[in-house]
């Protein structure tokens, strides 16, 4: 429906249209009308949304920050899995993978050759040289938050460390671009270009994805895309820099038992960092990492 100027803004606000969003709504149209893809209303967080969002991220933050204080060799990663549930509900939270579509932990862990969704198991023991990935995601009071860390287990191989450290350089990289009225493409270059200056492949099928209200939320993000591509970001938008760096290939296999767990098809390590970011008026701010 069309909004006259003189009416409440959608963003809820209580402003007059005219007095809020009006500009904001014919500068999104204009691009519109190039061609691009653009952001609808219930992509754009408000400012009470994004308080509560924080107050989500602090717990998300606290349960990463407590599983680098722990990790070590020797660990079993339902450990990892543990600790992430005690302090997410002894904060007053709820992990968001439980539970969610099947899957049955709190936490992601994913050692080595894993991409993503790796199942918490006593049988996984964390052994010198391992890489992992902790991907932790928290509901509190309705509002999600989602993000990842790797974790260098005793004397890991210079190779395999360049990986993880390659990775992460891409996620600030991303990091850099994201800014109002421009493009998701323009992060997702800075991505795969890195990555692949040094040598590797970013996973194509996996990405990112909007956060906040829901687990996952639209947009898609992707990291292949070049600048000027994707969705437009504006002011208020949310969601997850995400990037899965293969050594190898960048092909990939789900397993097939438990329908979840995600390999690389030649067996070389895989890395994943993951920011959550909003897109502010000037720039971006990052919300958990």
């Amino acid at each position: 429906m069309k909004i006259g100027r003189n009416d409440p803004c959608w963003c809820g606000s209580g402003k007059k249209y005219k007095q809020c969003h009006e500009m904001f709504d014919n500068k999104i149209e204009t691009i519109r009308r190039q061609g691009h893809i653009v952001p609808s209303h219930d992509l754009i967080k408000t400012p009470e949304q994004i308080a509560k969002i924080k107050e989500s991220a602090v717990i998300n933050r606290a349960c990463l920050d407590a599983v680098a204080e722990a990790i070590h060799v020797g660990m079993n990663t339902k450990e990892i899995d543990d600790i992430v549930y005690d302090v997410t509900t002894k904060m007053g939270g709820i992990p968001a993978p439980l539970n969610y579509e099947g899957f049955p932990y709190s936490v992601c862990t994913s050692v080595n050759d894993q991409v993503c969704h790796g199942f918490p198991s006593k049988d996984v023991i964390l052994r010198d040289g391992d890489i992992i990935n902790v991907d932790c995601s928290t509901i509190l009071n309705g509002y999600y938050s989602d993000s990842s860390r790797m974790f260098l287990i005793g004397d890991v191989a210079p190779e395999v460390r360049k990986l993880v450290e390659v990775t992460k350089e891409c996620c600030d990289l991303g990091l850099e671009q994201v800014k109002p009225w421009g493009f998701l493409g323009d992060m997702a270059e800075a991505v795969h270009t890195h990555a692949e200056k040094n040598g590797y492949t970013v996973v194509r099928e996996i990405g990112g994805h909007g956060v906040g209200l829901e687990f996952h939320e639209e947009p898609w993000v992707g990291y292949l895309s070049n600048r000027g591509e994707d969705m437009l970001m504006v002011p208020g938008m949310m969601f997850t820099i995400e990037p899965m760096v293969n050594m190898g290939t960048q092909q990939i296999y789900t397993d097939q038992e438990n329908g979840w767990e995600v390999y690389t098809l030649d067996g070389m390590p895989s890395a994943q960092w993951e920011y959550q970011v909003l897109v502010t008026e000037d720039g971006v701010e990052k919300i958990s990492w």
